[in-house]
């Protein structure tokens, strides 16, 4: 073969073989899932590979097309920023901006966004095969997580995303109903961890004093005691900024009487405010301010218990809530609370899917309530998105996760 078509030949062979794309590796435009059922079992998985969701950056940041649908006070916008956390509920946010994310499956994630652009484009997995590990919180340099019926700390964390270490129970007597057995965690300004224990039911009584209770205990797991009675379910609460405050949702009961309109707006759901230790809320006997329980109502008054702040509309199913301390937002949103309402369930007419805001008072009591944002819920009454929680990110920005789209968004002017 003459000396030109031996050096034209492999010359041709690359041409073609790069033409057709033979033997490249190009990423799919979309991102596959890895199925539930792959993940490792093992309560601390070894650091994900480099190729999986979480360890690298996506080319651009995802635009979410139905954002455009929510709807927000004038200059106010929405994106997207996060859609790699399938079940994302509770939110805490680490030292060093590290956003750790709940949820009802199995899962604790971490997300970051480690270059700034408003997009959190890593994710890691610092927990798996847990028991509804709804509930977050940080605290020097830990991790806490709430499942069922313990509460876990994860210590150092924000160095060890990539390994985590293995968790310090700090108590596991708490009851193990699954039945609003899911818990928001957080610590109060008293440096005490507070936990709720929900009703174990629609409505009922029980001789254990944990249930329909908010409790708090020290880090370490000691001194546990009870701080608020009457509590049906609890997943969001927040300190004033100013007075130290608890103020706190509250879920109302359903089905109280046969008739589905009286169903549809009673009883409605609650925002408490809890001055001192002590007080009682008035579950199972009345919720509201004076709707009695048809069951129980008759042994107690409502003029016993504390009336809640606002009541809220009937199911709206009010979660994770925070009072506003950025700098971002306007003056006029200073200490106002925004409410995570997840939305209804049973309700003939479905309500809720947004979030609203509660203003206060120069006595500091709640004086309105008006919904910030909206549009998860269409106007055939179909919701493709589902509002838990609420954090104010170090920035100023508003951030809402949504657990029925495993997404976190931010808020920002």
């Amino acid at each position: 073969m003459p000396k030109i078509f031996r050096v034209l030949i492999p010359s041709l062979f690359i041409f073609l073989l790069s033409a057709c794309g033979c033997g490249e590796r190009t990423a799919p435009d979309e991102r596959v899932e890895v199925p539930p059922e792959s993940i490792s079992e093992e309560p601390h998985p070894e650091p994900m590979p480099t190729e999986t969701p979480g360890e690298t950056a996506p080319p651009e940041i995802p635009v979410d097309p139905v954002l455009s649908g929510i709807s927000l006070p004038g200059g106010f916008s929405i994106s997207l920023y996060s859609n790699e956390v399938p079940d994302a509920r509770s939110l805490a946010l680490g030292a060093d901006g590290t956003l750790f994310i709940g949820t009802r499956s199995k899962t604790v994630y971490a997300i970051s966004d480690t270059d700034g652009d408003n997009y959190a484009e890593t994710v890691h997995i610092i927990a798996d095969n847990l028991n509804t590990p709804n509930g977050v919180a940080f605290r020097d340099g830990a991790l806490y997580v709430a499942e069922i019926s313990r509460i876990l700390r994860y210590d150092g964390i924000e160095s060890r995303l990539s390994s985590p270490p293995a968790p310090v129970v700090i108590i596991d007597t708490l009851p193990r109903d699954t039945h609003h057995g899911w818990k928001f965690i957080r610590f109060g300004p008293d440096g005490k961890l507070y936990v709720p224990v929900g009703a174990p039911c629609n409505v009922c009584k029980r001789s254990d004093e944990r249930y329909a209770a908010i409790l708090r205990v020290n880090p370490d797991g000691t001194n546990l005691e009870i701080f608020a009675h009457g509590v049906r379910n609890t997943v969001g609460f927040d300190w004033h900024p100013e007075s130290g405050v608890l103020w706190f949702t509250d879920n109302g009961r359903d089905n109280i009487s046969r008739d589905q309109q009286i169903n549809d707006n009673s009883p409605p759901d609650e925002l408490n405010r809890a001055g001192e230790a002590g007080l009682h809320f008035g579950f199972p006997y009345c919720h509201g301010e004076e709707v009695q329980d048809p069951q129980f109502g008759s042994e107690r008054s409502c003029d016993e218990f504390i009336p809640p702040q606002w009541e809220l509309p009937a199911h709206v199913a009010a979660l994770g809530m925070r009072f506003y301390t950025g700098s971002m937002f306007p003056a006029s949103w200073k200490n106002v609370i925004f409410i995570a309402e997840h939305g209804s369930w049973n309700r003939s007419v479905p309500i809720g899917y947004r979030v609203t805001s509660v203003r206060l008072d120069e006595s500091g009591n709640a004086a309105s309530y008006d919904v910030f944002a909206h549009g998860w819920l269409g106007s055939d009454g179909t919701a493709w998105g589902r509002p838990v929680d609420v954090l104010v990110a170090p920035d100023g920005a508003l951030l809402v996760s949504d657990d029925r789209r495993g997404a976190v968004y931010r808020i920002s002017r």
